[in-house]
């Protein structure tokens, strides 16, 4: 195994514990319902679920960097 493939391994890891971290946006009574409130629609997200937001978005894009990189090398 290549240095690389560890750091795909460890930012894979962190990226699923990060996604299970946040909150769920929607109601599963809404699915299938087919109700769904506009109250909290343009809510800003704000603390710890805006880091969450912006950790998985940074996480993902170095993830997919990194397996594209990957994918180079060993061709």
């Amino acid at each position: 195994m290549h240095v690389i493939d560890y750091f795909i391994l460890f930012i894979s890891i962190f990226l699923i514990i990060i996604v299970m971290m946040q909150n769920s946006k929607d109601d599963i009574n809404d699915a299938f319902s087919g109700s769904k409130t506009d109250l909290f629609k343009n809510q800003k997200t704000r603390g710890l679920d805006l880091f969450l937001e912006r950790g998985t978005l940074v996480l993902a894009t170095i993830f997919f960097v990194l397996v594209i990189v990957a994918a180079a090398l060993y061709l």
